[in-house]
């Protein structure tokens, strides 16, 4: 399963920085100043995730436990939650987008939360 994260978190990499160019280069005339705020901001938080999954991707050889695994999917999903909805209503205005970019965010904040028990559980399983 790690080799998945550490597939994912790559792939999401090379996304980001594919999009990133084709942002700077292609979009930069075409979008208001406030979508390619919008649209930049998926990409950063998108190279932040991906980094995440990544060290999930190794994290979880040291803590292979469901709460690992669990942190991985929620922050697999978070990406394409708040990242491609901020990309797809920076290009598309498209208002019912909006409702979906939070709850990817909400995914993303519970990667996080579930890494942190999942680090805490392991650590409390070799401590008794």
């Amino acid at each position: 399963m790690k080799k998945n994260f550490l597939l994912h978190g790559a792939m999401f990499m090379a996304l980001a920085v594919a999009l990133g160019a084709v942002g700077s280069h292609a979009l930069a005339s075409k979008l208001t100043e406030k979508s390619m705020h919008l649209f930049n901001l998926g990409v950063n938080y998108q190279v932040y995730h991906a980094i995440g999954l990544l060290a999930i991707g190794i994290i979880f050889a040291q803590f292979p436990n469901k709460k690992t695994l669990t942190a991985g999917w929620l922050m697999f999903t978070g990406i394409i939650g708040f990242s491609g909805g901020l990309y797809f209503y920076a290009i598309t205005q498209q208002e019912w987008v909006r409702s979906i970019i939070p709850v990817g965010g909400v995914l993303l904040i519970s990667s996080w939360v579930a890494l942190i028990l999942a680090i805490f559980t392991r650590q409390s399983e070799t401590n008794e």
